[in-house]
């Protein structure tokens, strides 16, 4: 099959998924569209049984088209420190782990096309990573009742599937709704720290962190920033294990805050 090929399996795939009277969406015409079309099919995709031919034909779209974006490996990356500033897209990252900025559910965002870390971290893995944070999500609720909800500050670890990265680690951050209290920084640290031990537990060596709260939870930039490389810097030098952290930005904004902090 051909990437083109294999991506019109994958959309007729989803698309006979869809439950819903007189369904009759087509495929269009474009590469781009059909790209952004599998995107928000999958974005919007709750945890269920799928066919082993949709994995095999979904695995093979998703590690070529990560070839074709360019993996970087972290050990490329110049750094102080054990430290690494890289702009760019995080799931080219050749990594131990990524961390994913999620929400309380750890299912992924369900808003189709979205351009949140957790939407592009879910799409570029596969369908595989929703499920397996479901199974992990059942096992908790199991155990501390139906209702439960990821705590924020807290880490959980995936594997990273179709990434070049060969695990995820899933952190909720802090929401700001109006003031910026000392409770919101020390929960935004303690995702750092949580994220950090997980990776000792699991014997990683790499890590790459995005921008954690800066998006939609609103926690201002500069600040989250300041706290990200101070707690970092303190982990590194109580414990030696680790040997490379990356901070991932995508805005320029967040370049400029990383670069004059490390």
């Amino acid at each position: 099959m051909t990437q083109t090929e294999r991506l019109d399996y994958i959309l007729k795939y989803l698309i006979g998924e869809l439950d819903y009277p007189n369904n009759k969406m087509k495929i269009p015409s474009s590469y781009k569209e059909k790209r952004f079309l599998m995107k928000s099919l999958l974005n919007i995709r709750p945890p269920q049984e799928i066919s082993d031919e949709f994995i095999k034909v979904q695995d093979e779209f998703l590690k070529n088209e990560a070839e074709e974006k360019g993996i970087i490996d972290v050990y490329s990356l110049s750094a102080k420190d054990k430290i690494s500033v890289w702009q760019g897209d995080i799931t080219r990252l050749k990594v131990g782990a990524i961390v994913n900025a999620a929400n309380s559910e750890m299912l992924g965002c369900f808003q189709a096309g979205h351009m949140c870390i957790d939407n592009v971290i879910h799409t570029a893995s596969g369908v595989q990573l929703r499920e397996e944070c479901f199974d992990l999500m059942q096992e908790k609720r199991r155990k501390f009742g139906k209702d439960y909800v990821e705590p924020t500050g807290k880490a959980m670890i995936t594997k990273g599937y179709n990434l070049p990265a060969k695990h995820v680690i899933h952190t909720v951050g802090p929401i700001v709704y109006g003031n910026l209290t000392e409770s919101l920084k020390n929960d935004l640290a303690s995702c750092y720290k949580s994220v950090l031990s997980c990776c000792i537990e699991n014997k990683i060596k790499t890590v790459a962190f995005c921008c954690i709260s800066t998006g939609v939870f609103h926690f201002p930039n500069e600040e989250a920033g300041k706290i990200a490389v101070k707690t970092v810097k303190e982990f590194l030098k109580k414990d030696s294990f680790i040997e490379r952290v990356v901070f991932n930005v995508f805005k320029d904004l967040d370049l400029e805050i990383y670069n004059r902090l490390i």
